[in-house]
């Protein structure tokens, strides 16, 4: 693998991870058309290491309150000093995304099923188009209110269960939750929010089992400064494609991606009949 590769697969990553446009599409069809190669195992875990870098370090004080409130509210179920008052929002915002992640169980049994998706080209085409209907409704629908304080677990488990769905090739993550919450009445900027937040436990499970059959297929030791490069750029091209969505949320402008998705769906469409 060449350090342009390298640095290409980690762009790739760190902006279609969070920019409302599928990764998962972006991938299948780079290596459809292009002939691309996919990352090995070992560095498909360090990219989504480093996207998950990206996340932690943006929404740092959020997850160290969520760290401390969830131990706090285990140390308070167990002792039963809750005195009856309303849990912090910290600690209510962990309860949700626990929540939201519960529906990610049920497609489990599917995973492979659902991952040969992506050797059809024109699925991911038509799922882009959905992924673009999905980003043009969401920013015509009135801005809600609803956030940690306010929003309730059925919230929690309908995005939980958008969040299910989008593990289909060319159906954006971040697009189809954010979508979700801002359809649930959240406000924008905390539909964002959650929709990262409530990713770290989706990645982080993903990353967890595949480090497995990483370590059974060995590291190549020749390859460390390209895995490296590769994380660096997509930690950093991450960082800055959350920076990006959070800008256009509050101006609720998710009206571009929507676009961009309905013409790389089309072009892929047509591309899969003129070059079958």
């Amino acid at each position: 693998m060449e350090f342009l590769s390298a640095a290409f697969m980690g762009l790739l990553q760190g902006v279609t991870e969070f920019l409302p446009v599928s990764s998962s599409g972006h991938l299948s069809l780079f290596q459809n058309f292009f002939n691309g190669q996919a990352p090995d195992t070992l560095f498909n875990v360090l990219l989504h290491f480093a996207t998950l870098l990206a996340v932690f370090v943006y929404y740092w004080h959020d997850i160290v309150d969520m760290i401390a409130e969830f131990f706090r509210g285990a140390v308070a179920l167990v002792s039963r000093k809750d005195g009856g008052k309303s849990a912090p929002p910290a600690r209510r915002l962990v309860l949700m995304v626990i929540l939201a992640t519960l529906p990610l169980v049920v497609v489990l049994p599917f995973k492979n099923k659902v991952e040969a998706l992506g050797a059809s080209t024109l699925f991911i085409g038509c799922a882009l188009l959905v992924t673009g209907l999905l980003l043009f409704a969401s920013d015509r629908l009135k801005p809600g209110r609803k956030n940690e304080r306010t929003m309730t677990v059925v919230d929690a488990l309908l995005i939980g269960c958008a969040q299910a769905l989008a593990v289909v090739p060319g159906l954006s993550r971040s697009g189809t939750t954010i979508s979700a919450g801002t359809a649930r009445g959240l406000d924008r900027t905390f539909a964002v929010r959650f929709s990262f937040l409530m990713s770290l436990p989706a990645v982080l499970g993903a990353t967890l089992l595949e480090v497995i059959d990483a370590a059974q297929a060995g590291v190549d030791a020749a390859l460390i400064p390209q895995y490296i490069l590769g994380m660096a750029v997509a930690a950093v091209s991450g960082y800055f494609a959350i920076r990006l969505v959070n800008l256009l949320a509050k101006k609720g402008r998710f009206g571009a991606f929507a676009y961009y998705c309905w013409a790389v769906g089309l072009v892929t469409i047509i591309a899969t009949f003129v070059l079958k």
